[in-house]
């Protein structure tokens, strides 16, 4: 009987060692703010595209608070054919000009990757650069095919101020 329950909690010690506690922390963590003007910046909805699906009609993202961690979840449809662009996951840490992105971006433009969806997944930033009044994804390569893909997150507008629409 002490040789099985020797055996028994071997076997649960090599278990809990074997989980991937890293990732679980990481999962769990809040979000590093370097900048609280640009978290409140950053806070709420904003227009989103994918220069392939439409730069005239934008898609919608939503930044939310869930207990110190930001979370981004948007999606850009096409009027016309199947392309969009969609975007998921846990923003990693706030900077004057920079996002830090653990997540996943998808993609399906009719003549990129024959037609087929294309996903990115993991750590991505998005930058401000210039006077530019969006961030815009870094990782730009298309993973999928020969394209540069700008995914841009607008800084929030006043809703009487909105030129174009979010769909």
């Amino acid at each position: 009987m002490r040789k099985l329950l020797f055996y028994l909690l071997f076997f649960l010690s090599a278990c809990l060692l074997s989980i991937d506690f890293d990732s679980t922390r990481a999962q769990s963590s809040t979000t590093v703010i370097k900048d609280e003007a640009a978290k409140q910046m950053l806070l709420g909805e904003h227009r989103l595209s994918l220069q392939w699906v439409s730069w005239d009609y934008f898609g919608k993202a939503t930044v939310t608070d869930k207990n110190g961690q930001l979370f981004i979840q948007g999606e850009q449809k096409s009027r016309r054919g199947s392309d969009y662009l969609k975007i998921d996951g846990q923003i990693t840490s706030v900077d004057t000009k920079e996002i830090k992105f653990k997540g996943t971006v998808l993609t399906q433009v009719s003549f990129l990757n024959n037609g087929n969806p294309c996903k990115r997944e993991g750590e991505m930033t998005f930058k401000i650069t210039g006077n530019r009044k969006y961030w815009r994804l870094q990782e730009m390569n298309n993973p999928c095919d020969e394209a540069a893909d700008y995914v841009d997150i607008y800084f929030r507008q006043p809703e009487d101020s909105k030129s174009k629409k979010l769909r």
